[in-house]
């Protein structure tokens, strides 16, 4: 809120227009219409202790509130509530509004207007979490930087086994899976057993710039393998690599793969395998029991989340 004593007792001090801009962080519009309010009202300084900047504001802008009532307050529970549908947008929920608005008998604000405030209001009760990830839009994916070791039985020579990671951004579901390597091969089957286990395909699969899967990634132009590129078309998804060093793009991933790194190649480093088959069952155990492991600061687990 305009702080609208403080604009009042520096304009007494003599500070000049541009010192208020500086010092109260104000528009110059905002400024000269405050001091202009009180002009005409007759308001000046020194002013009561008990007076606030909201009983003042009253006095300066009386029409201000008179036009506050006459539109719509959206409601932004509700809004934030639909945009985890899918398909739904701040667009349609707009129309919407307007709509009711209309019924009613009261303006409603403009689409910006509109998003402005919602944003706002998100923003304010950290509520921005379902703009970004809708239920089965898009799936992340990475192989975590850890590795799990598989011993020969007779030589005692130690291999490791690589752990691909994918996740479903809106509740966390998890899918993990220990590999030989890191090839093309392993690549693709643990995209098909992803989505098996996922029970279909996303929309989107959101991946590393990984040598396996995209050739080049500027900013002008992605090149994907073409094997990677036709896994994409076969389940009618869209591959969208990450930026280079922008590790948020998949941040669900990244975070998933720490979080893996603990709860199952951490949970196994006491265990010794001697096959791929054996770390695969381990892995797989160890899987069931993160999606099922509760959150701490919501209700439920992830499993439960994606069900």
């Amino acid at each position: 809120m305009v702080n609208y004593k403080e604009i009042l007792r520096l304009s007494h001090e003599g500070y000049s227009q541009r010192q208020l801009e500086s010092s109260l962080h104000c528009s110059r519009h905002t400024i000269r219409e405050v001091l202009a309010a009180a002009k005409a009202n007759g308001i000046t300084y020194p002013l009561d202790d008990s007076f606030s900047n909201e009983q003042l504001e009253a006095i300066l802008f009386p029409n201000r509130y008179a036009s506050d009532n006459a539109y719509l307050t959206p409601d932004f529970t509700y809004i934030h509530k639909e945009l985890a549908k899918p398909k739904v947008t701040l667009t349609l929920l707009w129309d919407e509004y307007r709509q009711k608005a209309e019924t009613l008998g009261k303006r409603p604000y403009m689409p910006t207007q509109f998003g402005d405030k919602y944003r706002a209001w998100a923003s304010i009760t950290k509520a921005t979490m379902r703009i970004h990830h809708k239920p089965g839009d898009a799936m992340e994916v990475d192989w975590a930087g850890q590795t799990l070791p598989i011993y020969d039985s007779v030589t005692g020579e130690e291999f490791p086994a690589y752990l691909f990671i994918a996740v479903l951004p809106y509740s966390g579901y998890t899918y993990a899976e220990a590999t030989s390597d890191m090839k093309l091969e392993n690549w693709l089957n643990c995209h098909i057993h992803a989505y098996e286990y996922f029970g279909g395909a996303t929309r989107l699969l959101i991946t590393d710039n990984l040598k396996t899967g995209v050739i080049k990634n500027t900013r002008y132009e992605t090149v994907l393998n073409r094997s990677y590129q036709e896994l994409a078309e076969y389940y009618d998804t869209a591959i969208v690599p990450a930026r280079v060093e922008h590790p948020r793009d998949k941040s669900h991933a990244e975070g998933t793969v720490r979080f893996a790194s603990t709860w199952i190649l951490a949970a196994l480093r006491n265990e010794h395998f001697f096959t791929l088959t054996e770390a695969k069952e381990a892995v797989s155990l160890k899987l069931e029991e993160l999606n099922i492991r509760e959150f701490k600061r919501r209700e439920g687990c992830r499993k439960s989340a994606y069900l």
